[in-house]
């Protein structure tokens, strides 16, 4: 095993970690990585590691808001949480608009817009979108300022964000999520939770799904370059989600808007001089 390799992953989690979390897209930044910094792997297993590394990233929110998403208190007698139980349906209803267009058309969205020129678009659009968005609410309340606030109506309209991000590789799954809760009146706040928690069952699904399709006959430098990946996704992403956290309390989305546009250009123009 080239110790080169292992450092490698290092570097690939440390970009999934930043960017799985922050709206600016994890797809583009990984990309453009592997324009620079190669793994020596297969094709099949590149576009595996991809999607799995995001389990470190998962692990993340779990432990960072295991309180707000665990529905079981054991203290002198067990404890059900029904506010909990019913953030989690909420948060299936969410899911189903990617799942159903996802399953059905992953391979098609994959083949027609996974590519340089598509997420640099959807980089720039969306980062106009953050811009437009804040400017528009900078005066606005809030309409929905808890997670208990959010109807299954509001959680399917997410989902419906979610979808575009599902299609266009670069709109950033948290992008696109977040950029949808605040046109409906989501506090910046609850918009980046609620992303959060459905980032769950949509990364563990389409990490399933990429293992399936993988197959589970990993080479033993394939294996220690995933769980290189996914640990320090995992550690990065503790950190990532604390800073962002602390940043919306007191800051807008603007400044994520300003910097996906620049990335945009700059993968433009990157791709188009090489």
């Amino acid at each position: 095993m080239d110790m080169i390799e292992i450092l490698k992953a290092v570097l690939f989690g440390i970009v999934e970690g930043i960017t799985e979390w922050l709206p600016i897209s994890s797809t583009g930044h990984m990309i453009l990585l592997n324009e620079f910094v190669t793994l020596n792997v297969s094709e099949d297993f590149w576009e595996m590691f991809l999607v799995v590394i995001q389990l470190g990233a998962i692990l993340a929110v779990v432990i960072l808001f295991w309180n707000k998403i665990f529905p079981f208190r054991f203290r002198e007698k067990p404890v059900v949480q029904k506010d909990i139980f019913v953030l989690w349906f909420k948060i299936l209803v969410a899911c189903i608009p990617a799942a159903v267009i996802g399953l059905a058309f992953d391979d098609v969205f994959d083949a027609l817009f996974y590519n340089p020129w598509c997420v640099a678009i959807a980089l720039i659009v969306f980062g106009i979108a953050f811009i437009v968005i804040e400017n528009r609410n900078k005066n606005a309340v809030a309409r929905i300022t808890r997670l208990d606030q959010i109807t299954y109506q509001t959680a399917l309209m997410i989902g419906v964000f979610q979808l575009l991000a599902a299609v266009f590789p670069g709109t950033s799954r948290s992008g696109a999520t977040i950029v949808g809760a605040l046109l409906i009146g989501v506090s910046r706040t609850v918009a980046a939770e609620f992303t959060f928690f459905l980032a769950i069952p949509v990364m563990l699904g389409a990490s399933l799904l990429k293992i399936v399709k993988f197959g589970f006959s990993f080479t033993g430098a394939e294996l220690t370059i995933l769980l290189v990946g996914m640990i320090v996704a995992f550690v990065v992403s503790v950190i990532v989600i604390r800073f962002l956290m602390g940043y919306i309390k007191k800051h807008d989305f603007k400044v994520f808007g300003w910097y996906r546009i620049v990335l945009g250009v700059a993968v433009l123009a990157y791709f188009s001089l090489s």
